[in-house]
């Protein structure tokens, strides 16, 4: 994995250093940069990092926070069984890659370490999915590949319930 054997994710830090990220989607490099700090100190999101030890660089990051969703935007094979109130969800607001890791499966793993992430806080908390809202075709295709699937409505809202997890 030409030296991304031993990434560290851990939550975001005054020491990372952020200037130099560039995922090549300037919304996303903008918010690790200069709003995902404030975000963290504020409450609204957790931001969780990737580095490799030793270095402070981020190679990747995940934005975290909670969600409710309305089951009437679920396809109706997935409402049914469903209480008829706002169901609770873990939001991956934003997931990006520095360019310069884009090849080694940093998407994937800051993906599952989001899901498992979401999985532990479920033991105390209820958290019945995952919900990311894909910036692109490109990014929907990503998430589609681990399971999510799209909202009746809004077809870049996908969503994954937690149940359907095997890790």
């Amino acid at each position: 994995m030409n030296g991304f054997e031993k990434l560290i994710i851990s939550p975001l830090g005054k020491h990372h250093e952020r200037v130099g990220f560039s995922c090549g989607v300037k919304e996303l490099d903008h918010y690790l940069q200069r709003q995902a700090g404030q975000d963290v100190r504020r409450r609204v999101a957790r931001v969780f990092v990737c580095t490799l030890p030793e270095e402070n660089n981020v190679l990747g990051f995940c934005s975290l926070s909670a969600i409710s969703i309305d089951i009437r935007h679920l396809p109706e094979n997935l409402s049914r069984k469903l209480p008829h109130h706002p169901l609770p969800c873990a939001l991956i607001g934003r997931l990006a890659v520095d360019q310069s890791a884009t090849e080694n499966g940093l998407g994937r793993t800051m993906l599952m370490d989001a899901i498992k992430r979401a999985l532990t806080v479920s033991n105390e908390l209820a958290i019945h999915a995952m919900v990311v809202d894909a910036k692109n075709d490109s990014a929907k295709c990503f998430y589609e590949k681990f399971g999510f699937i799209s909202l009746d409505d809004v077809p870049v809202r996908l969503f994954l319930p937690l149940g359907a997890i095997c890790l």
